[in-house]
């Protein structure tokens, strides 16, 4: 029942994470710019959320923190369909965002507290079922509501309550005297350039993965493709290759060091980014797009169980800074991408080249980390 409820919780921010994409393209009638500054305000909430919730579960569990994050996202979900304006919008995505850092980083210390001795393998299993529910909301979205963006928040958001309700009734271990938040020791574990470089690291892969999930749909109907074959791009291409690029990945880990694994990762998604914003045949970028999906499964799991390992005191809130740090990455990116593409879709194929270039910069970071992980 805890990694069901787990397992649950990371499904939910998967269907969240592809929402932006999803709902976007033509629904609010936004210029990439104000994409760019709604996309902001969500990764403003994830970084506030991800930040501040560290300290809470390692002093108070995670069960609490998972309850509150899920409680967020429902409540923003329930009220966007009926939101008016830009700063509605925004307001609604900070909120959003809020939920899903906090139910993140919950879900991910957990089910790393549980299973340290395989926790690579673990983390990756667990949010495969981020990819599942990645794949699912631009999937439903084109293909059973018709690209009705209402039936699907309160889908999602009703969802949401069925998870909650789950969480609550599960027993969920207290937190320990080994793990728990001592201010005093905060320095010595915030102090280590290792917890720095990890976190640079994350803020470089979540610009790449959730640039994809943002605007990859509005990139290929700029291109010419349908709206219902872009999602079905980022759901059976993009989400596919994330589900099954991690349950590839799992039995992996077991025999081959974590930090190789994301420096291969890294190296096929420096060339799957840059070859998917190359093209216009409709067939070749989902092709394409399921190919950086395979490359990017691994990274962000794999690099969380490098973060606990390294950090068995104080995990929560170590990986809550790592995490922050990419959502960090996702609020620079996102101002960027916008105004470098402005009021002009056709301009978001050159802002994409971001992607690629913040690749190349993971594969010289990774060179950096596998020294000091030594």
């Amino acid at each position: 029942m805890l990694i069901f409820a787990a397992v649950l919780a990371i499904f939910v921010y998967g269907m969240i994470a592809a929402m932006l994409g999803t709902i976007l393209p033509d629904r609010f009638h936004l210029t990439p710019a104000q994409n760019g500054a709604i996309a902001f305000s969500q990764a403003l909430g994830l970084i506030v959320a991800s930040l501040a919730v560290g300290p809470l579960l390692d002093s108070q569990g995670d069960k609490i923190g998972l309850i509150l994050g899920l409680a967020f996202i429902a409540v923003a979900l329930f009220a966007l369909p009926r939101s008016k304006g830009f700063r509605s919008i925004a307001g609604l995505l900070f909120l959003l965002g809020i939920g899903g850092g906090i139910v993140v980083t919950g879900a991910n210390a957990l089910v790393s507290a549980v299973s340290s001795d395989h926790r690579a393998t673990a983390l990756n299993l667990l949010n495969l079922f981020f990819g599942l529910g990645g794949l699912a909301t631009p999937f439903i979205s084109a293909n059973l509501f018709k690209r009705n963006w209402v039936r699907l928040c309160y889908t999602v958001a009703s969802l949401t309550v069925l998870a909650l309700v789950i969480h609550s009734v599960t027993q969920m271990p207290a937190p320990t005297p080994a793990s728990s938040f001592v201010l005093a020791q905060a320095g010595p574990v915030l102090g280590r350039p290792l917890l720095f470089l990890l976190g640079a690291f994350l803020f470089l892969y979540i610009s790449c993965e959730v640039g994809v999930w943002n605007w990859l749909p509005r990139h290929l109907i700029a291109q010419g493709i349908p709206e219902a074959r872009a999602l079905n791009i980022l759901s059976l291409g993009f989400a596919l290759g994330l589900l099954l690029g991690r349950i590839g990945v799992a039995p992996i880990l077991i025999g081959v060091p974590a930090i190789q694994v994301l420096l291969a990762a890294s190296i096929a998604m420096a060339i799957t980014t840059f070859l998917m914003l190359r093209t216009v045949k409709p067939a070749l970028a989902a092709a394409l797009v399921f190919l950086a999906g395979l490359s990017m499964a691994p990274v962000f799991p794999t690099t969380l169980a490098i973060t606990a390992t390294a950090f068995p005191r104080m995990t929560g809130t170590a990986i809550g800074f790592v995490i922050t740090c990419g959502w960090v990455g996702l609020a620079v990116s996102s101002r960027l991408i916008g105004a470098i593409a402005g009021n002009d879709p056709l301009r978001l194929k050159k802002a994409l080249l971001i992607l690629p270039a913040f690749s190349v910069l993971m594969v010289a970071l990774n060179l950096i980390i596998w020294p000091a992980i030594r």
